[in-house]
């Protein structure tokens, strides 16, 4: 079994903000593959599907970005998965709105979500895709992580999560990490 977890907050306050870019990607994967995400157990909402003889799970957390660990490192003990069958998918505005980075592990780039995940699972070897927000001009990080995308950014966020959709659909078929990471790097 493969887990997809996207990273965000939880309300709508927050829907379509760039800190829930990772819930913007799982929910339009969910929607690509008729997936309903329908269970709420050990804080998280998620849903299950084959596609292609995998079994695969979507998962947002409903702890807010910087406790995701309390959510995921339970369901990864729950469910026994692998590692290697995780896959987190979140926002860095150290990236250009349009762009995305696949990584296999590293530290957590300033990003609570992640740091949170790691202290869980007490390891930085995880697979992720960063998908780009870019960095605010003028005004303060909170205020633009918890902003919405701009009209001029929806093009290329439309961009980013259809190739982050893609490189998931190639991550639950068993193509390798890093051959994932050479492609769409």
């Amino acid at each position: 079994m493969k887990m997809i977890v996207g990273l965000g907050n939880v309300g709508p306050q927050y829907k379509n903000t760039r800190h829930n870019t990772g819930f913007i990607v799982v929910d339009e994967f969910a929607k690509k593959h008729g997936v309903e995400l329908s269970t709420n157990k050990m804080e998280a909402k998620f849903g299950s599907t084959m596609i292609n003889g995998e079994k695969v799970m979507l998962v947002e957390p409903l702890t807010f970005m910087n406790d995701s660990g309390r959510a995921v490192g339970p369901l990864m003990k729950y469910f026994k998965l692998n590692l290697e069958d995780l896959i987190v998918v979140y926002d860095d505005m150290d990236l250009p709105v349009g762009k995305i980075r696949l990584r296999n592990h590293g530290s957590a780039g300033g990003h609570n979500g992640i740091k949170s995940i790691i202290a869980h699972l007490q390891t930085d070897k995880f697979n992720r895709i960063r998908v780009g927000t870019d960095h605010p001009k003028r005004e303060s990080v909170v205020d633009y992580v918890l902003g919405k995308f701009t009209d001029e950014q929806k093009p290329g966020l439309n961009q980013a999560v259809d190739q982050t959709m893609d490189a998931l659909d190639e991550f639950v078929d068993g193509v390798e990490f890093n051959r994932l990471e050479n492609k769409f790097n």
